[in-house]
């Protein structure tokens, strides 16, 4: 695992001033899925494979169950808690998470609390006592604190489920492997007989395989939902101007939420300030601030009172917002299941939201030194090498970036269960910058030649120099360091000259990305070189393929879809002021209670709310996502903001 440049432990305060739900144990009232799902979560059906996942669970059968980020994985297991069935004791490696969970898990009227290290004494003890009162239904979990080897044995009576969150975890063939998940298989056999739920976001076959061997699966029930999210927006930009391009993709969502991802401390605060000094609403986030500073913007984030959030990798780990309507890479993440999971954070409520990667040359070597530095077994290190490579080729493969992921997969593209105009294309999906006509691909023959071009310029400078030098010779420009070394006087000079220094720039990154030319650091100095693979393409021995840029995001989206999309439910429904007014209560009501905004309330209930306009009470009863709880709690205050309206 990289240092904490890249990867961070996140620090929230703990849950000791949300009291629990007590009931007493002999009062533990029995429901049915589905009315427990509706009494706590207002739904009057279950999700694609939700249904399949509390079943299973509930008939005493091991499942794995991969759902995409935003696919409702927390439901599969607290439902079976809330049905009754006894206590659900949940691994989870996100400190964060788990504490918005079981403020979540409260609000639906379970009874639910959390055991890890960043609890105070006394809260544990409070834990420790409920436990042995039976006063818990749904217990979080970290794995180091299970594998301390005491709670199992005391619960093996009550236990009705082991549900393991981020399975992928306990893959060493996955992209965030974590040593102390291989220990979990043996703490679960001292529950004997309980079932088994592993569920994660992004597994490709073989760590499917993996996550079942690993935790000991007997004969699970494999649950695994297309990774497609139609809802998203995916676009790959070379990284040109980053500020530049940040600023666009926030002019899109003007006042919404978003996340900027960059791999390094020095940059979060650059592109952060850079951001507020062009009157955006941005913060930086990394492991270098002090706790209260980084607690401070992650809370503001969560609650809505901050925009936009530039920080490493592991911010996003712990969050559950739902309403994030864009997320930027700032350079390349290390693997397409990274990718998957981070620029999954964007759009969770089902509206359309957008994913902006921007790439370059350099993010390789960038990686390739963080893999040095942590020097990883050789066995690790090839895997971690194979994903940089399949993400690498990701990035610049003007191909569907929404079929591009299906298939890393091993997923159908399209979804076999897409509806009716899901996709606004049958040969794309219409929600990439490939399928929208912004990035174009070159004619095979035409690639191969240019690519050739490129590399021979490469080969004849003897890969002493940059690309901006490499661009000099082929853009045929007679610079005072081109005619020193006499590369003016090579059959490469000009070759390219009628396609411009930002295209040959371009393709050279492409290149590099496609492992046919090579970076080599040279302390101040970056130099291009030869590779064998390039080599071979020059003798017609390979395949390349190069892409162009070929329209603004702007200009085409108005082309193709009559315009912007709305930029929620509720506008669409011409009811933008009332679903505001909502957003202004629940933000207050949340600012009371000291929870999170999509704790109380999602963004989706709200559109909901604002398009019935409910009068009475019972006219909020078929609203998704209230159930009987948080009519309990809520309903006469919302009704008050729908007549003030």
């Amino acid at each position: 695992m990289h240092d904490e440049e890249l990867i961070e432990e996140e620090e929230l305060p703990d849950v000791s001033g949300l009291e629990p739900v007590r009931r007493p144990a002999a009062q533990r009232q029995r429901r049915e899925p589905l009315a427990a799902l509706s009494h706590g979560w207002g739904y009057d059906s279950f999700r694609p494979l939700q249904g399949e996942a509390v079943a299973a669970a509930l008939a005493r059968r091991d499942a794995l169950v991969v759902l995409p980020t935003g696919g409702g994985k927390s439901l599969c297991y607290q439902v079976p808690a809330a049905c009754g069935a006894g206590v659900v004791l949940v691994v989870s490696p996100l400190i964060a998470l788990m504490d918005d969970q079981v403020a979540g898990a409260r609000e639906a009227g379970v009874r639910a609390a959390a055991l890890h290290g960043n609890l105070d004494e006394a809260r544990k003890r409070e834990v420790q006592r409920e436990l042995d009162a039976d006063a818990i239904d749904l217990l979080y979990v970290s794995p180091e604190r299970l594998c301390v080897g005491d709670l199992l044995p005391r619960l093996r009576s009550r236990l009705a489920l082991l549900a393991v969150d981020e399975a992928h975890c306990v893959s060493h063939w996955g992209h965030d492997f974590r040593p102390e998940y291989r220990q979990l298989a043996a703490q679960f056999d001292q529950a004997g007989e309980v079932p088994r739920l592993a569920l994660t976001a992004t597994a490709t076959p073989q760590v499917q395989d993996d996550i079942v061997a690993q935790l000991a699966l007997r004969s699970p029930d494999r649950l695994v939902g297309h990774i497609d999210r139609a809802n998203l927006v995916f676009r790959c930009l070379r990284r040109d101007e980053p500020l530049k391009q940040i600023q666009e993709v926030a002019g899109r969502h003007p006042g919404e939420g978003g996340i900027v991802y960059c791999l390094t401390r020095a940059e979060t605060e650059k592109v952060a300030a850079g951001l507020v000094r062009h009157g955006l609403q941005a913060a930086c986030y990394h492991a270098g601030l002090d706790p209260r500073t980084r607690r401070t913007v992650q809370d503001d984030f969560v609650n809505e009172r901050l925009q936009i959030v530039v920080a490493t990798v592991a911010f996003g780990m712990g969050i559950d917002r739902s309403n994030v309507r864009f997320v930027v890479h700032a350079a390349m993440p290390r693997s397409i299941e990274h990718y998957q999971q981070e620029s999954g954070r964007a759009g969770r409520d089902g509206d359309p939201a957008e994913c902006v990667l921007l790439w370059g040359g350099a993010d390789l070597a960038t990686h390739r030194f963080f893999l040095d530095k942590d020097a990883p077994p050789p066995e690790r290190r090839r895997v971690l090498e194979n994903h940089l490579r399949d993400m690498a080729r990701y990035a610049v493969a003007p191909v569907c970036r929404h079929r591009q992921l299906v298939e890393h997969f091993a997923q159908a593209w399209p979804p076999p269960d897409a509806g009716p105009g899901t996709y606004s294309s049958s040969d794309g999906c219409g929600a990439c910058d490939v399928c929208l006509g912004e990035t174009a691909e070159l004619p095979a023959d035409q690639a191969l030649v240019t690519a050739q071009k490129i590399i021979s310029a490469v080969w004849r400078t003897g890969g002493r120099y940059g690309a901006g030098h490499l661009a000099d010779v082929l853009l045929g420009r007679a610079t005072d360091k081109v005619i020193r070394a006499a590369h003016h006087e090579l059959t490469v000079f000009g070759l390219l000259k009628e396609v411009g220094e930002g295209a040959i720039r371009a393709w050279t990154d492409q290149l590099v990305a496609q492992g046919l030319l090579a970076q080599v650091d040279k302390g101040e100095y970056t130099l291009i070189d030869l590779t064998p693979e390039g080599r071979a393409l020059c003798k017609g021995v390979g395949a390349v393929r190069l892409g162009v840029a070929a329209a603004t995001p702007a200009k085409k989206r108005r082309r193709e879809r009559g315009g912007p999309a709305p930029a929620s439910a509720a506008d669409a429904a011409g009811d933008a002021g009332l679903f505001e007014r909502l957003r202004a209560w629940r933000r207050a009501e949340a600012e009371r209670l000291g929870k999170p905004p999509y704790v109380v309330m999602h963004d989706r209930t709200l559109h909901a709310i604002a398009a019935a306009r409910p009068r009475t009470i019972e006219d909020l009863r078929p609203v998704p996502g209230l159930g009987d709880k948080r009519i309990e709690r809520y309903g006469t205050a919302l009704l008050e903001v729908v007549a003030g309206g």
